[in-house]
């Protein structure tokens, strides 16, 4: 029962401080870039490979379609102080959840003393959960075409759990079969290839788009080299004297 306490309690810190280290870089480098989007979004270019493609039956009634498409939009937070308190909520949320991965994987390897070394594991954690999945699907901004949502996930889960093997076999296991093994395990999810939409058509301007994804790229390298350093801060002080988790109390 310590040790879970203590998983949980390192976690839930790093990550919650992770998490609105996150949100308050994306207010200024991910969030403008996205309401960007959203107004070629709102004048409705991103439906005009949709509506090429749909019958000529279906485009019959367009008075009608302003008030379906409001119907099928839902709630949103509002602009403002509301999207952005939503946006703490959700990355710290994600920060915990990620957090807890990250503390589970590395005390099985011993866990993460101290700052330096949570540099490392931040780095690796980037490198299986964003910079991996990032290669075969960047990430998009409204209006931008996008493969089934099934296959994309789990086109994703499949490369996050093959690099984090991969990694883990190159780093771990002094053997030049096991790195073979693990190279092979990292590139495989490349080789057989994400998802892709049938039309890359895109109201969302080329430059707008790269720009998004140096963006996310750079904000979720931040992310987690600071959960990582977050880390290894705090289970130093949960551990204290003690070698690990499991012998200390919080």
């Amino acid at each position: 029962m310590t040790l879970f306490r203590n998983v949980v309690l390192v976690a839930a810190v790093a990550g919650l401080v992770a998490g609105i280290i996150l949100a308050a870089i994306q207010s200024f480098a991910t969030v403008p870039l996205i309401l960007q989007a959203e107004v070629f979004e709102s004048s409705g270019g991103g439906n005009h490979h949709d509506a090429a493609a749909a019958p000529a039956a279906e485009q019959a009634a367009p008075a009608q379609e302003p008030a379906a498409a409001e119907e099928e939009e839902g709630w949103g937070p509002a602009d403002g102080f509301e999207r952005f308190a939503y946006n703490v909520l959700a990355n710290s949320v994600s920060g915990i959840g990620f957090a807890l991965l990250l503390v589970v994987a590395s005390e099985f390897a011993g866990g993460i003393a101290g700052w330096r070394q949570g540099i490392f594991w931040g780095m690796g954690g980037f490198a299986v959960f964003t910079l991996a999945p990032g290669l075969g699907l960047p990430p998009e901004l409204p209006a931008m075409p996008a493969a089934d949502l099934a296959a994309r996930q789990v086109w994703w889960i499949t490369t996050v759990v093959a690099t984090g093997a991969g990694l883990a076999l190159i780093a771990f296991r002094r053997s030049i079969v096991a790195a073979v093994i693990g190279v092979a395990l990292i590139i495989a999810p490349h080789l057989i290839g994400a998802p892709q939409p049938d039309s890359f058509e895109s109201p969302i301007p080329e430059a707008l788009h790269h720009q998004f994804v140096v963006a996310v790229t750079l904000t979720n390298l931040v992310f987690w080299l600071v959960l990582g350093m977050a880390v290894g801060v705090v289970r130093g002080k949960v551990t204290g004297t003690a070698t690990g988790l499991r012998d200390s109390f919080a």
